[in-house]
């Protein structure tokens, strides 16, 4: 404290040759005591308004006067000398190594040391000021420059203003995405730890200094590059690349599109039901990563590509009148059995709906597992055709054979009927006679005992 006193001191002496009449020098100690009166040059520093006694976690700035690998000593007028120590020094903004008469910001975190110096934090009032410009930048949605620290299975350590965030796997760009066909986390995180020690140009999504929160998006940063090459495209275009992923609900497509003097990689995703015009239950079996394929662009949302393999293909349900008729008899094979009816495949292309209730018609009392297995052959009749749509309706077809026995089956229960009410019929009119001969007995015997009396 000795030290800030004595600099107190010299300041006031220059304020007290401006206010007063130059006397002949006095004491230390009666000096003191003449600043401590109402109107002395101490009070007329503090009445200007533009000193304050500093306090700890305040932050001054220093004159850097002296420099070492592990402590740096800043000159702070009127207070005296401060130190900065070992990883207090560190400056998250990344200003560079500190040199002689730099003028550093720095946070009080003690008034006086054991050696009698203010002691310092460059990094404390460093990350303050790395805050600030984070959370600057997520306002203004400027793109920083981050270094991937390390991965783990939901996406990247990073740093930026020596600050910790997060970069998740969802925000990465489809550059750096990982497509993984079965999803292996293990495979995934392989594939994270690849970017580690890369640098990213990101923006800024979530900044809380409080919770010293901070999430960034690679996505978010490329998107707008990519909406400025993806205006350039039109519905309808044909683009040629290679399958870059492969997900149950279908097949990503990373393309190149020409820009300026260099070309942008952008990505498609081909829905399941665009990979080709058969019916297809896993997208595995049409593609794999690396294939290179041709694909239309059939819709365009915002960065959002949706593309179509099977529309550079001809549609084989267009010529089906040539194949197929209502009322033929086919054979196909059943794909899969659900609750509303089984696929059957005709062809490798032409896929037809046997629906529970023209089965239950058909063959009453009787259930889809008793009268059909997936993956088994059988023969069908079509029962309609509409193209456009893609639809075929079939039923099981009954061979020749159960057609005749089915048609006998039916005679024999037509006669049977016939028996059965030719003979409720017959007993019937013998009830009818029976109580006819008994009323009439009845009648009979009333008249005699009506003439006895």
């Amino acid at each position: 404290m000795s030290d800030i006193l004595d600099n107190l001191a010299k300041e006031v002496d220059k304020i007290s040759e401006e206010v007063t009449p130059k006397t002949p020098k006095k004491k230390k100690e009666a000096e003191i005591v003449e600043i401590a009166e109402d109107n002395s040059p101490m009070n007329l520093l503090f009445s200007k308004g533009n000193f304050r006694f500093p306090q700890v976690g305040d932050t001054i700035d220093g004159k850097v006067i002296y420099v070492s690998s592990n402590e740096i000593y800043l000159d702070l007028p009127p207070f005296g000398t401060g130190i900065v120590l070992g990883k207090e020094i560190k400056d998250g903004l990344g200003s560079g190594k500190l040199k002689i008469n730099d003028v550093v910001n720095a946070t009080i975190i003690d008034m006086e040391n054991e050696d009698g110096y203010i002691e310092l934090s460059i990094r404390e009032a460093s990350c303050e000021k790395a805050w600030d410009d984070l959370e600057s930048k997520k306002d203004t949605q400027e793109k920083v420059h981050i270094k991937v620290l390390s991965a783990n299975k939901g996406g990247l350590l990073i740093e930026v203003n020596s600050i910790s965030g997060f970069l998740p796997v969802s925000q990465l760009s489809s550059k750096n995405y990982p497509r993984v066909e079965d999803g292996d986390k293990n495979k995934i995180l392989n594939l994270l730890k690849k970017l580690v020690g890369q640098e990213l140009e990101v923006r800024i999504i979530d900044a809380d200094r409080e919770t010293q929160k901070l999430i960034v998006s690679e996505k978010a940063a490329q998107s707008e590059k990519d909406m400025e090459v993806i205006s350039s495209l039109n519905i309808g275009d044909t683009v040629s690349g290679e399958i870059s992923g492969v997900v149950n609900f279908g097949a990503f497509v990373k393309f190149s599109i020409k820009e300026n003097d260099s070309e942008r990689k952008l990505e498609g995703l081909v829905h399941i039901s665009e990979l080709a015009w058969q019916l297809i239950e896993d997208p595995r079996t049409i593609v794999k990563v690396g294939d290179k394929v041709s694909a239309k662009i059939i819709g365009i949302d915002g960065d959002k590509i949706s593309l179509s393999i099977r529309a550079l293909q001809e549609d084989p349900w267009s010529e089906i009148a040539a194949k197929y008729k209502k009322g033929d008899i086919v054979s196909g094979t059943v794909n899969k059995i659900n609750h509303f009816g089984a696929f059957v495949y005709l062809d490798k292309d032409i896929h037809g709906l046997a629906h529970i209730s023209e089965m239950s018609e058909a063959y009453p009392g009787k259930t889809l597992g008793e009268l059909i297995k997936a993956n088994e052959k059988y023969n069908w009749e079509i029962l309609s055709i509409e193209p456009k749509e893609h639809r075929m309706g079939l039923v099981l077809a009954k061979d020749k054979k159960k057609k005749k026995e089915d048609k006998e089956e039916k005679v024999e229960e037509k006669v049977e009927e016939k028996e059965v009410k030719k003979e409720k019929k017959e007993k019937k009119e013998k009830v009818e006679k029976k109580e006819k001969v008994v009323k009439e007995k009845k009648e009979v015997k009333s008249k005699t005992k009506k003439k006895e009396v």
